[in-house]
Formats: C-alpha cells, structure tokens, sequence
C-alpha cells in the first residue's frame, strides 16, 4: 500500500520544510514596504520557499518555525532581527570626478558600484557638493523595527514531495 502525504495535515514548519506563504512588511508608521498580495485583493499564488534557502532573513524565518497551515502571525521585529542596524562606516564619500557626465548624482538616487569581488552594491547618494559624494550604503531600511505578517497557507516536510490529487475525466 502507497501512503500519501497531505502537507496541510498538522505539519508544523521547521528547518528545511516546504513552506507556501503569503506576507507583508510595514513599517512601525503603517507605511507598506512589500506584499505578496495583489493590492486589488485578487486571489494571488503564495510565494514558495525552502525553511534556510536564504528566500527571507533570519529574524523573519525564525518568526515562522512552529507554524502550521492556516496559522497566522505577526511579529514586531527590532532593526538586529530585521535588516540590521545602521552602520555609520557604510557611508562613503567619493570624489565627484568619479561619476561620469551622463551618471550625475543626485540626493536621493539609487545607484549601482562594483564591489571588490566584481558584483554590484546599491548605495542612495545622501548628498552631493562640487567636489564631492556622498554615498550610504546601508540598506534602506537598516535601523528600522519592522512588523512582518505572515499567513501560511501550505507546509511540506523536508524531504516530502508535494502530490496534486484530482479526478480524471
């Protein structure tokens, strides 16, 4: 006989489980920064992921383990459990002589730098003087308690495939 496995039973999330989701995060002000949800409230497909693949930060995994299918969440997370603090050495300043006559800074802008490995890093270019830019490179929202809301909608085991049943004809 082939026992099937029904991920919506009562799996719990845990390390390396499949896991279907749909969330939001806000800051403390109420301002949205990202949903996963259609804003017209259409029925939208959850985001997938793997419990430690890296898809969300710690904090926010961390939120998660011990959740089922159904369950919902939220969490207040301090800046350390979110994106970090803000860290005064990432702000560099460049000589203005650097930037090409066609990439003119400007407060405000988010730009593109190469990383000593080759990759890119963004920066927002905190302000700009004739000889001059400044560039922060922490990410935006370092130094910010955010609030993450979570409803899990499905949760796989690791190593479980998920198995579609349906009728033919």
């Amino acid at each position: 006989m082939t026992e099937l496995f029904n991920p919506n039973d009562d799996t719990r999330i845990a390390a390396d489980s499949q896991v279907a989701l749909h969330f939001s995060v806000s800051l403390e002000n109420g301002v949205q920064i990202d949903n996963t949800r259609d804003e017209r409230g259409d029925d939208t497909p959850p985001v997938s992921l793997v419990m430690g693949d890296g898809s969300l930060l710690p904090g926010f995994e961390q939120s998660l383990l011990g959740l089922r299918a159904g369950d919902r969440r939220t969490v207040h997370l301090p800046p350390e459990d979110a994106f970090g603090p803000w860290n005064p050495e990432n702000v560099q300043t460049f000589d203005r002589t650097l930037f090409a006559a066609t990439d003119v800074p400007e407060t405000g802008m988010l730009m593109e730098f190469q990383d000593k490995g080759g990759g890119t890093l963004p920066g927002v270019v905190k302000s700009v003087t004739d000889s001059q830019v400044e560039v922060d490179f922490n990410h935006p929202l370092a130094g910010r308690a955010v609030i993450f809301e979570v409803l899990v909608v499905r949760v796989t085991p690791a190593g479980q495939t998920r198995i579609q049943l349906g009728r033919v004809g």
